[in-house]
């Protein structure tokens, strides 16, 4: 089989792995702002600059300190975890009484205040990051070019999210960071602090953005804008997924990111907004989303 509805192979194949790169992606921060909203109840627009800030720590330990790609994988997430808790403890944790219009527009001030930062002192063409030595090269399939560093950005990004969803949801630290949000003075009583839950649940949050950014910093130019230009289209998926679902978060990126990639064979035009359409029809039809809770 040469073709498929008169498209080659070859092309269908390299649209679909390219889907499923840009999937993970979608699916990794999809997955931190569904943390963040199901069990804070803040709509993070900051998560695109905490996935920015990923890909420049990547970016900034090799290039000052030397620090290559693989302990990077661990501190760059570690570094933004840990500044997403700061920003919590000082900031977001004075506006869980107020109205939730308080908090997003918060994070989105802070989402502009980072970016504007990092476009003044490296401006906005982007900087280079080089693929780990390890991961240089590829498998010729026959059908095709399978660059190594891709599949393992997949792999990654799936043992990631599995990992993640069975802390939320199988580990007694889960439950208590569940319980913590729905009541949290029951939570108290039992001797739990839960403040204590509330920040690690941010600095979690946003060290998922982080570890996204440094697993795309090799991919895509590490640039102050890369941030901005995909957090709509991932507020989209979690929307599509059901605000505060996890598992729908990760199952809707990984499905519209294979949809978008095979959209750009058969209508290439239509690409940049299938996404978009896929939310409105998914609104229109159940508006809680694919796996959220109705109200």
């Amino acid at each position: 089989m040469t073709a498929i509805f008169g498209v080659p192979i070859q092309a269908f194949l390299g649209q679909l792995l390219i889907g499923l790169i840009n999937g993970s992606f979608y699916a990794m921060l999809s997955l931190g702002l569904a943390i963040i909203f199901g069990l804070l109840k803040v709509i993070n627009f900051a998560h695109g600059a905490q996935y920015m800030m990923g890909a420049f720590a990547g970016y900034l330990l090799l290039a000052v300190l030397g620090i290559g790609y693989w302990p990077a994988l661990l501190l760059a997430p570690l570094i933004v975890g840990l500044a997403g808790a700061l920003i919590e403890r000082l900031a977001l944790s004075r506006l869980y009484d107020l109205d939730h219009l308080y908090g997003l527009l918060f994070t989105f001030g802070l989402a502009l205040a980072l970016e504007g930062a990092f476009r003044y002192y490296y401006g906005s063409s982007g900087q280079p990051y080089a693929v780990p030595e390890l991961l240089s090269g590829g498998y010729n399939l026959g059908f095709m070019f399978l660059p190594k560093y891709r599949a393992w950005v997949v792999v990654a990004s799936m043992l990631i999210c599995l990992g993640t969803w069975l802390l939320i949801e199988r580990t007694k630290l889960g439950s208590y960071l569940r319980a913590a949000t729905e009541n949290p003075t029951l939570v108290r009583t039992f001797g739990i602090n839960v403040p204590l839950l509330l920040t690690f649940t941010y600095g979690l949050g946003a060290g998922l953005a982080g570890l996204a950014g440094i697993l795309a910093a090799p991919i895509y130019q590490v640039s102050p804008l890369m941030g901005s230009n995909l957090i709509i289209v991932v507020f989209a998926v979690v929307v599509v997924g059901g605000m505060g679902s996890i598992l729908g978060a990760i199952l809707t990126g990984y499905m519209l990111g294979i949809l978008e990639g095979l959209t750009k064979v058969f209508y290439p035009e239509a690409s940049n907004i299938v996404i978009f359409v896929v939310m409105a029809i998914v609104l229109l039809v159940r508006p809680a989303g694919l796996m959220g809770k109705d109200v």
